[in-house]
């Protein structure tokens, strides 16, 4: 376990707190928020305009990685941060959600998980060991356990035989990334994760379990899977109950701008999600008052900013008319001007609850923002996931076996 990680502020009214993490490649300010760059690439966007909207660490996936360009291309190439052009901290995600959400074509056992690829139908493994060798091989700064997710809909003894498995794994992961540690002048971190499934006597007492291993900082994972929002922060309560406060805590796959404020003043400093550039995509655009669809027909005459108040490029340089012709008239550009809006947009929340934070306003900014954003309907939420998930699943059926 290294020191890395220097609370700076603490919020007098929550549990919000201000802190620096160091990482081989340069500091990270938290609360922060990852953008997800899957394949090397944050879609639509490149190295660069990332950076502008404000993004100082990113997400890349071991999975995918794995499976194209893999490991042996790009350590040629000087690991992934040369070969993506990205000179921050990149964070690498072991592969356990993506292999959770390949139930039709892979097996878990004790030893690890094998799996069809779903591009060339090659029967493929990970491992603990092998997915701390990936992640070295592209030469991550902070580094993922292979875990295994169970999801919501799951009975609460395959959630349990899953977070049992995760723990076993753990021990095995950290026992490699010693080896690995003892090999390598400049090794980058390693987190625990902690599952627990949806019984919060159990998820606080996986987390005490994680937090008793020799890692650096803390995954909470396992969530954003079908439940309710707030099953999601039931469970989240439960989980940072048994985590230490003085090393950083990640929540994965969380993304919501509101998520984001209610999950800071729990005292979360990380996340990452695809949501803010996946509806970007669709034509959804964050404001201080929620979400806006940009192809709505009321754009179609707004010569002006679609925000005024936003310096992002994207409002900076064009009318809301001329993004929702793009939009309409189906040109890539589209997707990247609102990537790059939503982007900003969430790098704007976290700057402002950190310097809320430092100034001991955090619990006021989110009371206010709260207020004033209006939410999407949950059932909506739920219904938009269940058609990513059969898009998903029809792709899958038709891999290769």
């Amino acid at each position: 376990m290294s020191d890395n990680f220097q609370i700076r502020a603490q919020d007098p009214d929550s549990e919000a707190r201000r802190a620096t993490l160091h990482t081989r490649r340069g500091p990270v300010e938290t609360p922060v928020f990852m953008p997800v760059g899957t394949q090397a690439a944050v879609k639509t966007m490149t190295a660069d305009e990332v950076r502008q909207t404000g993004s100082s660490i990113i997400l890349a996936n071991t999975y995918h990685l794995m499976l194209r360009p893999g490991v042996e291309l790009i350590s040629e190439a000087g690991g992934i941060h040369q070969f993506m052009n990205w000179n921050g901290p990149i964070l690498t995600d072991s592969g356990g959600f993506q292999v959770f959400s390949l139930s039709s074509i892979r097996k878990v056992r004790e030893t690890g998980v094998e799996f069809r690829s779903h591009h060339d139908g090659r029967k493929m493994e990970l491992t603990p060991e092998s997915a701390i060798d990936l992640q070295t091989g592209y030469q991550s700064d902070i580094m993922m356990p292979l875990d295994e997710l169970a999801g919501f809909d799951t009975s609460r003894q395959a959630q349990r035989a899953a977070a049992e498995r995760t723990i076993r794994w753990l021990d095995r992961t950290v026992a490699h990334f010693q080896s690995v540690k003892e090999s390598t002048l400049t090794p980058g971190m390693l987190f625990g994760i902690a599952q627990g499934g949806f019984d919060t006597a159990f998820r606080s007492e996986q987390a005490k379990l994680t937090a008793s291993r020799d890692v650096d900082g803390f995954s909470i994972g396992g969530l954003s899977v079908g439940e309710t929002k707030a099953e999601l922060f039931e469970m989240l309560d439960a989980s940072l109950a048994g985590l230490p406060v003085q090393r950083p805590r990640y929540l994965m796959g969380v993304g919501s701008p509101e998520d984001l404020w209610e999950a800071v003043s729990r005292g979360v400093d990380m996340f990452d999600c695809v949501h803010p550039t996946r509806i970007a995509r669709r034509g959804a655009l964050f404001t201080r008052d929620g979400r806006v669809n940009i192809t709505a027909a009321r754009f179609r005459r707004v010569f002006e900013p679609f925000d005024e108040q936003c310096d992002c490029y994207m409002c900076q340089n064009f009318s809301a008319a001329y993004v929702h012709h793009l939009f309409r008239a189906g040109e890539m550009l589209a997707q990247r001007l609102a990537s790059i809006h939503n982007l900003r947009f969430m790098h704007w929340i976290t700057e402002s609850m950190r310097q809320a934070i430092s100034d001991g306003d955090f619990s006021r900014l989110r009371d206010e923002f709260l207020a004033r954003y209006t939410r999407v309907d949950e059932r909506v939420t739920q219904e938009q996931r269940e058609r990513w998930r059969n898009s998903r699943d029809q792709k899958l059926r038709r891999a290769p076996r």
